[in-house]
């Protein structure tokens, strides 16, 4: 089982329109209301492709109620750790071009008693799991010390823990000692400082996260696909060309893909390439289901001086 855990997850309305014009009327010619937050779109990957799977996260409000019957319609099995707060609500608005515009809530804030009986409840799911992923931003409330307590207790604990977010909570994961990270390239630089221009930038800001601690990192590069370092080398993977209509939920899906084939070498890259870039042709933050995903479309090759000045996230 692999259990996941959104601290800041969300209802998400996403739009598709013609053209985004500022200060005029805009009319979205579809609209998708999903279930929202990094972690939580994990667990809906897994679920929509067979794999056991369980989503913990605090909600609060009716959008808490709300996310909760989006979350059970999708089969997706959960603990809800009910907070004072209101759970945020998203907006995305997607053009043609697959231009993404994202107004995102910041979310309620988390007490440290409700951390506390979040972290409680992941400890006790973690007994049975294979994988705990903490995915996504760190809500109002929780400090870095605290994050960074909540990474270590699981750590210690005995869990194999993989953690996608951004910024001095991505540090402390690594710190912890993380089996995992999944950052994209823009948060990659900005915990390292220094500048990607190219695979063997990449490479080497990942090894900085592997000296701090993770065991292995996945750098995802949007459409140009990802990088794996870890402790037997360097993999680059190159997606299959897919007609972009929203990549809102691709990145998770690409975790969790890679967490279902193992989370280890070019199997499991490949998994990965092949269920983001399902994700990113599909409307709204859709999952990907087995006969989206186009395996064969992936190349797997070892690193190189490929130059990522034009690259996208």
């Amino acid at each position: 089982m692999i259990v996941t855990v959104t601290l800041n997850p969300s209802v998400d309305r996403t739009l598709e329109i013609e053209t985004l014009t500022h200060g005029r009327v805009n009319r979205a010619a579809h609209t998708h209301l999903d279930p929202g937050g990094k972690g939580v779109n994990v667990s809906r990957a897994l679920v929509a492709n067979g794999v056991d799977t369980r989503a913990i996260l605090p909600c609060g409000g009716d959008e808490g109620d709300q996310l909760v019957r989006l979350l059970r319609g999708e089969g997706v099995r959960l603990t809800a750790v009910p907070i004072d707060g209101r759970t945020r609500s998203n907006v995305t608005l997607v053009e043609p071009d697959g231009t993404v515009t994202k107004i995102n809530e910041s979310g309620p804030e988390l007490a440290e008693t409700e951390l506390t009986v979040v972290a409680a409840t992941v400890r006790a799911a973690a007994e049975d799991a294979e994988w705990v992923v903490v995915s996504g931003t760190v809500p109002p409330g929780v400090t870095p010390e605290a994050f960074t307590e909540f990474c270590g207790e699981l750590v210690s604990g005995g869990a194999k823990l993989a953690v996608d977010t951004s910024g001095e909570p991505l540090r402390a994961a690594a710190r912890a000692g993380a089996a995992l990270v999944k950052p994209n390239r823009h948060e990659l630089s900005d915990v390292t400082g220094v500048a990607l221009d190219s695979v063997t930038d990449v490479v080497n800001a990942a090894e900085t996260l592997r000296r701090w601690g993770a065991g292995s990192v996945l750098a995802s590069l949007g459409s140009k696909g990802a990088v794996l370092v870890d402790a037997d080398g360097v993999l680059i993977g190159e997606p299959p060309s897919v007609v972009t209509r929203s990549a809102v939920g691709a990145g998770d899906a690409m975790l969790a893909g890679f967490l279902a084939a193992g989370a280890a070498g070019a199997k499991a890259l490949t998994e990965a390439l092949a269920w983001g870039s399902a994700a990113a042709s599909l409307p709204g933050s859709r999952m990907p289901f087995p006969a989206d995903l186009n395996r064969h479309g992936v190349r797997i090759s070892p690193g190189d001086l490929t130059p990522l000045s034009h690259m996208d996230s």
